[in-house]
C-alpha cells in the first residue's frame, strides 16, 4: 500500500501554509476559472449530457459488481493479441514488475506517458533506486520533474506554475537532463512550448522503453486507450521497442462500445475540448500489433490493485471507484482553489483525493485522517462529474470512519479501526445529540430553554470555535422553537 509523502502533516497545517502564498493562490485561481469556464461551455453544447452522465455512471457501476469477469476476460484477450499481464497487489509488487522488465531489455533509462497510477506507486523514485531514469514528456509533467516539484492538478499537474517560473526552471535544469533551453529563453508560451518539443525529441528518438497508464482497457477485446492533448503520448506508444502499461484495475470497460460514452464525457469535462487531438488505441503489441519497423514487439500489462478491491468491499466508498480522473472537480471546489494540490499530500488533490487516498492507503496516518475534512461540502464536485460520484456522501462517510472507526477491509480481511485521535469532542457531542433527540421531552425542555435565553447568546464562540466566528456570525436563535410554533399555529397533532 501506498503511504503520504514521507513528514506530510495534516491537511489543516499544509493548507494554512498554501493560502499564504499569494503568488500561489493567483496561480491557481487563474488556472481553475479558466479551465472551469471553458468546461461549462463545452459541456452546455451537449443535450444530452444528463443522460451521457448516467449512462457512464451505469457502465462503471456495473463493471464494479462484476469486476472478477471482466478482468479475466481482458487478460485472455490482450494474451491472446501477444500481450503479456501482470498481477501487482500493491505498490511495491508493481515497481519490482517494471523494474525487472525494464532491467531484462538492457536498457537504463524509458519515457513516460503521464499516469496518475505510477505517481500513485512512486514508480519513478523507484526506477531511479535500481539505476534506472525515467523521463516525464507530458510538458506539465516535465515542468514537475525538472523543478524537482510534485504534481499539483490532475489534469495540469503544473498549475502552481507561472510562465516566468518555468522559465526559469527550464533555463537552470534542462542541460542537466539532455539538451539545455535555448538562449535568452522568454517565458512566452510558444517559446516554452519549443523548448520542451527540442529537449524531447532526442529522448523519444533514442528510447528502447517506455512506460504508460491507460484511461480504459476494453475487456472484450483487450484494447488499452490513452487520450491526450500534445502528441508525446504517440510518440512513446509507437517509438519504443518496448511498452510496459501500469493500469489501475478499475479502469476496465466491458465492450468497445462503451468507449462511446467516455470519448464524449472525458475530453469536455477535462480540456474542454469536443474531443481531445490524440486518441491512441492498442491491442497486444502496441499500436501495430508488432508488425516490423513500427511500434513496440513487446508489450507488458501491469495490472494494479493497491487498495482498489478493499475499497470495492465499501458500498458507499466503491463509487470512487468510477473516476475517469478528468479533474472537473478540482476546478470547481473552493478548497483546492485556495491550498492547492500539495497540501492534499497525495498523486490524486483535490476532492476526489480526499475520498480516494483515505480508501487506498486508509485513514491511520495523519494526512488521510484529515482528507475527509477538507472540504466545505458545498457539493460542487459532484454536480460537475461526468460520472456522478457523490463525493460529500462519501466524505461524510469518511469522516464518520475517522471519528468513530468500525469495520473496513483491508488487504482482504475484515477488520475494525480504532477512531482517529483528536476527535473525542466530536464524538461526545454526536452521542449526546443522539440521546436528545431518542428523548423528545428532553429535546422539547431544550429547546425552550434556548429560546428564552437567546439574549444572552455569544456573538463568538470560545475555545476552538473562536475559528468559526472570526469570519462567520452566528444565527440568531429564534424566539421560539418550531414544535412551538407548530402547537400555537395549528395545534397539538394527534
Amino acid at each position: 500500500m501506498t503511504t503520504a509523502h514521507l513528514g506530510m502533516p495534516s491537511f489543516p497545517t499544509a493548507a494554512r501554509e498554501a493560502v499564504r502564498d499569494g503568488v500561489l493562490r493567483a496561480n491557481l485561481r487563474h488556472a481553475t476559472h479558466t479551465i472551469r469556464d471553458k468546461r461549462a461551455r463545452a459541456v452546455a453544447e451537449l443535450a444530452d449530457w444528463d443522460r451521457l452522465r448516467a449512462a457512464g455512471a451505469a457502465v462503471k457501476d456495473h463493471t464494479l459488481r462484476h469486476l472478477d469477469h471482466y478482468l479475466l476476460q481482458l487478460e485472455a484477450a490482450v494474451t491472446a493479441a501477444g500481450g503479456t499481464v501482470h498481477w501487482a497487489v500493491d505498490a511495491d509488487e508493481a515497481n519490482r514488475i517494471v523494474t525487472d522488465l525494464v532491467r531484462a531489455t538492457g536498457e537504463r533509462e524509458v519515457v513516460k506517458v503521464k499516469s496518475m497510477a505510477t505517481q500513485e506507486i512512486g514508480l519513478n523514485e523507484a526506477l531511479e533506486a535500481a539505476g534506472i531514469t525515467a523521463y516525464e514528456t507530458d510538458l506539465a509533467e516535465l515542468i514537475v520533474q525538472l523543478g524537482h516539484d510534485r504534481p499539483s492538478h490532475i489534469l495540469v499537474p503544473a498549475i502552481h506554475r507561472n510562465r516566468a517560473e518555468i522559465r526559469d526552471v527550464f533555463r537552470a535544469e534542462m542541460g542537466r537532463w539532455g539538451r539545455p533551453a535555448p538562449d535568452g529563453l522568454g517565458d512566452d508560451p510558444r517559446e516554452l512550448a519549443e523548448a520542451a518539443r527540442l529537449h524531447l525529441r532526442e529522448k523519444f528518438l533514442r528510447a528502447k522503453v517506455a512506460v504508460s497508464g491507460a484511461n480504459f482497457m476494453v475487456a472484450e477485446t483487450g484494447t488499452m486507450v490513452v487520450l491526450e492533448s500534445e502528441g508525446n503520448g504517440r510518440m512513446c506508444l509507437t517509438l519504443p521497442e518496448t511498452l510496459i502499461s501500469v493500469v489501475g484495475i478499475e479502469k476496465v470497460v466491458p465492450t468497445f462500445r462503451d468507449l462511446e460514452i467516455f470519448l464524449q464525457t472525458l475530453p469536455r469535462s477535462s480540456t474542454a475540448e469536443r474531443m481531445n487531438p490524440y486518441t491512441t488505441m492498442w491491442t497486444g503489441l502496441g499500436p501495430s500489433r508488432g508488425t516490423e519497423g513500427d511500434g513496440p514487439s513487446a508489450f507488458h500489462l501491469v495490472l494494479l490493485d493497491n487498495g482498489r478491491t478493499d475499497t470495492l468491499a465499501d458500498e458507499t466508498g466503491r463509487q470512487a471507484l468510477r473516476c475517469i480522473r478528468c479533474s472537473a472537480c478540482l476546478n470547481v471546489c473552493p478548497v483546492y482553489e485556495r491550498a492547492g494540490g500539495h497540501a492534499y499530500g497525495s498523486a490524486y488533490p483535490g476532492p476526489i483525493g480526499a475520498v480516494l487516498s483515505p480508501q487506498l492507503r486508509g485513514t491511520g496516518s495523519d494526512i488521510d485522517a484529515s482528507l475527509p475534512y477538507a472540504s466545505t461540502l458545498c457539493g460542487a464536485c459532484y454536480e460537475v462529474c461526468p460520472v456522478a460520484i457523490d463525493i460529500p456522501e462519501i466524505l461524510v462517510h469518511l469522516r464518520e470512519r475517522v471519528a468513530q472507526g468500525g469495520p473496513v477491509t483491508r488487504d482482504g480481511i475484515r477488520v475494525r479501526i480504532r477512531p482517529a485521535h483528536g476527535h473525542t469532542a466530536e464524538r461526545a457531542a454526536m452521542r449526546a445529540a443522539r440521546l436528545l433527540l431518542d428523548h423528545p421531552a428532553a429535546l422539547r425542555a431544550g429547546e425552550r430553554l434556548l429560546a428564552r435565553a437567546r439574549r444572552l447568546a455569544p456573538r463568538r464562540l470560545p475555545g476552538p470555535g473562536r475559528a468559526w466566528t472570526d469570519t462567520r456570525e452566528l444565527p440568531d436563535v429564534p424566539a421560539e422553537s418550531f414544535r412551538d410554533w407548530w402547537t400555537r399555529e395549528r395545534g397539538t397533532p394527534q
